[in-house]
């Protein structure tokens, strides 16, 4: 777990100063310069263009973490795997490059009635879009290198300040919101750039079809691997996008402002352990191929119990403050009050089972998780197309958070029939009985001050002396409190100096 800690202090360190950013362009500038259907149009098009990235990346990414360590060679310059990686990326990118283009009013359909504005502006996914998937094939070839920081620097820190620029341009009237819509696409070409930059730099960038010197055998594999891996891929995008895209065909622009500023708060929580899994996968990977096993289950366990602590501490700190947290933002936004606890739900199973989706998809029996994820899609689609009439942007809330837990508890039981492997520790129930404890007693004290900032101080506390004391005391997660002891640590050097 040192590799581990050490690499996802630092690169959880680096998301927060990214989501400090984030939170002003998102929770300050877009709502002071932005109307809440333009602030739903930008994060529309994101989410289309996410969902282009995971399409257009035919498997890829899954197939770094199965086959790098196989490949992983120096003086052949890993057998030309990242041109390999990129050609089939290529690939993937014409393809959907021209459905985008040749299904345009079939597309645009869907949004003329509640969502006009998007067709205006249609094209503009594709910058996002291209540039995502190349960003996404950098990125884990570079984490299959154990090279975590640069990557995490380029997208949650530099992209953001380059958002915080152009927002501060149109705050001046310096540029119109059509031009702000199109640099806003553009932007996201610099993180790509920059690990193309360094990936030169460290002479990995490794990209003439010439170097390719896969077997052809190894290549039907990776192909085969790839295939059910692009399908698994689609569940983790309908979760991330379906909810977006229904909302703005159902609901409307303003309705997807709302819920997509929300989906941006609740990322806030899922920093350490996005930090963790992306340092940990690859670790996995390289168990499975020298067939170690307690050392997987040791670190499944760890990253679980991490997750659970770091994932119900932020909840519980978030949620006791909530009236306090949605006093800052405009008066619409309330509604985002119950979306934000049932998005939580979701991810909080989907963080405490931590690495359940990392050993299945590099598992012998990755076939399988396509039967999960198949669910997953039809789940999330007729949940929504059921709750979104019924309840709004509350009921795509619920439809995503029933959807990923019968997901996850259906992989976790998978993994622990097949491999006998799972996550479970005794201390882990009593941390779960202190998150509920600490839950009740938020709400019997909610509004006991009159002073909203002396509330938040006490509800704050209240938290830390109910759920962290015992932790720490009774030492029942023992590396979250050396995680936090060495980040003390790091903290007090850097100020001493």
């Amino acid at each position: 777990m040192g590799l581990v800690q050490k690499d996802a202090f630092r690169t959880t360190i680096i998301s927060y100063f990214g989501i400090l950013i984030g939170y002003l362009n998102k929770g300050v500038l877009f709502l002071a310069i932005l109307s809440t259907a333009q602030i739903g149009l930008i994060n529309l098009i994101i989410s289309i263009g996410t969902l282009f990235a995971q399409l257009a990346n035919f498997g890829a990414v899954y197939a770094t973490w199965k086959f790098f360590p196989f490949m992983r060679n120096e003086g052949k310059k890993h057998h030309g795997f990242l041109a390999f990686l990129l050609l089939i990326v290529g690939m993937g990118i014409l393809t959907y490059s021209a459905l985008y283009i040749l299904f345009r009013e079939q597309i645009q359909d869907g949004y003329i009635e509640k969502s006009p504005m998007f067709l205006d502006y249609y094209y503009w996914v594709l910058p996002i879009g291209i540039s995502y998937v190349l960003f996404m094939v950098l990125e884990i070839y570079l984490r299959s290198l154990y090279k975590n920081i640069i990557a995490v620097f380029a997208y949650e820190v530099v992209l953001r300040l380059a958002t915080t620029l152009i927002l501060v341009l149109k705050w001046l009237e310096l540029i119109s919101f059509e031009l702000f819509v199109g640099l806003h696409s553009l932007l996201y070409i610099i993180p790509t750039m920059i690990l193309v930059v360094y990936l030169k730099r460290i002479n990995e960038f490794n990209v003439k079809l010439s170097s390719i010197q896969i077997p052809k055998r190894l290549k039907r594999i990776v192909f085969y691997f790839s295939s059910f891996s692009y399908i698994n891929t689609l569940g983790a995008v309908w979760v991330n996008s379906l909810d977006v895209l229904m909302i703005a065909q159902l609901v409307g622009l303003a309705g997807t402002g709302v819920f997509t500023t929300v989906i941006f708060l609740t990322s806030v929580l899922q920093v350490p352990y996005k930090s963790i899994t992306r340092v940990s996968a690859p670790l996995v990977s390289d168990y499975w191929k020298h067939r170690q096993f307690d050392k997987m289950k040791a670190l499944y366990t760890q990253v679980s119990s991490v997750c659970l602590v770091i994932g119900l501490a932020m909840f519980l700190l978030c949620w006791v403050n909530i009236e306090f947290l949605f006093s800052f933002l405009k008066p619409e936004f309330r509604e985002g009050i119950w979306v934000f606890f049932f998005i939580m739900m979701g991810r909080l199973v989907d963080m405490y089972f931590g690495l359940n989706g990392a050993i299945f998809s590099t598992s012998k029996k990755y076939r399988y998780d396509v039967i999960f994820t198949l669910f997953l899609i039809v789940a999330v689609y007729l949940l929504n197309s059921l709750m979104i009439p019924m309840w709004g942007i509350v009921g795509a809330a619920i439809s995503t958070s029933i959807a990923m837990l019968v997901y996850n508890v259906g992989r976790l039981l998978f993994v622990w029939y097949v491999y006998k492997l799972h996550p479970f520790h005794r201390n882990q129930f009593i941390i779960i009985g202190l998150g509920v404890v600490t839950l009740f007693a938020g709400q019997f004290t909610e509004g006991l001050i009159n002073n909203k900032w002396i509330q938040f101080l006490f509800e704050s506390t209240l938290v830390v002396v109910l759920f962290f004391g015992p932790i720490y005391f009774f030492s029942l997660e023992k590396e979250t409190i050396n995680y936090i002891r060495k980040a003390l640590l790091f903290i007090r050097s850097k100020v001493r100096r």
